[in-house]
């Protein structure tokens, strides 16, 4: 019974992770007696969980060999469909004067559009198999077309949103890139002057997946929370939820249809479905109507999904054609 378990996790990490996470918030919302351990661990997890993130890359940059990673044509064509997505929503929004709920929803599935590619997407691209460098380039591009977008579009699209763009710029680019430069600052030292410490942490199999499936329940309890605490109608979040699905699978078939012109097919998936939905989550909450959470609340929960059904199928592909041989 034990080992089915283990095995089941092993096998559906993630979802395992999404309902994990948000069992546990619902557990201390809905008993008050758990209010102040809730309340006393708050302050700990939000400084915890981006050293917890910064760890989980280091390990996974501790594979990355650095003198491969270079642009490449599949990074530009993503880009290009990627600003061609935004200004498409953008301009719908301004084109149409839409307000209210109609424009929350729309505004969430922007946030979902413009954010950059998730610092994880390398921990997955890796584990499908990909290109692992070329993924890791890929993350520090999209992080930094993002700062530029996101103060020049939100004042387009909502009056009441005052971003100076220089110092809207350095505060995204600092949120978003400091988690990526520190760990792989640290990763190209321990790989350049503490070998043996790099292939003691290359030597444990699948360690970042891991790590990222306990950080996703983190980010699945703070994403229940902000629906929550959206106090949005069910019809509001049905929809929303229905369009972040139809949106998921836009992105990750349209990334795999870029990327396989360019060998690049599991790469191109990651880079353009597997969005940084904290940080998605971030900017609505900070920038924008507040029922626009609900828009990457819901995406993270479709964007792992399609991430397990990947893995799952990869696993199954593999051990064919371990079989067949």
């Amino acid at each position: 019974m034990f080992k089915s378990i283990i095995t089941f996790l092993k096998n559906w990490t993630l979802p395992s992770a999404i309902v994990g996470g948000t069992l546990i918030y619902l557990l201390f919302y809905y008993v008050p007696q758990l209010d102040g351990i809730g309340d006393a661990l708050s302050p700990f997890f939000d400084v915890a969980f981006p050293l917890f993130m910064g760890g989980i890359l280091f390990v996974t940059f501790c594979r990355v060999d650095f003198h491969k990673m270079r642009p490449t044509r599949w990074h530009l064509w993503l880009t290009v469909f990627q600003l061609i997505e935004v200004a498409a929503i953008a301009g719908a929004i301004i084109l149409s004067h839409v307000s209210d709920k109609s424009l929350a929803l729309i505004e969430g599935i922007l946030t979902c559009v413009i954010g950059p590619g998730a610092a994880a997407a390398a921990v997955v691209t890796g584990k499908l198999g990909g290109n692992l460098e070329s993924m890791t380039t890929y993350t520090f591009i999209s992080n930094i077309v993002t700062a530029l977008m996101v103060p020049l579009v939100f004042p387009l699209i909502d009056n009441s949103v005052d971003m100076p763009f220089l110092a809207s710029f350095f505060t995204i680019l600092v949120r978003v890139c400091m988690v990526l430069i520190l760990p792989m600052l640290l990763a190209y030292i321990v790989k350049h002057w503490m070998p043996r410490l790099q292939q003691r942490i290359v030597s444990v199999p699948d360690l970042s997946f891991y790590m990222w499936g306990i950080s996703l329940s983190i980010v699945t309890g703070f994403t229940v929370k902000s629906i929550i605490h959206s106090h949005a109608s069910l019809l509001f979040l049905a929809a929303t939820a229905l369009v972040a699905l139809l949106l998921c699978f836009v992105q990750f078939a349209a990334g795999r249809y870029i990327g396989h012109y360019f060998g690049a097919h599991i790469e191109g998936g990651q880079g353009l479905g597997q969005k940084n939905t904290a940080f998605a989550v971030w900017i609505a909450h900070t920038y924008l109507n507040p029922l626009s959470v609900a828009g990457p609340g819901f995406y993270i929960i479709w964007q792992n999904l399609v991430n397990s059904v990947e893995i799952w199928h990869h696993a199954r592909s593999t051990s064919r054609s371990h079989a067949d041989q």
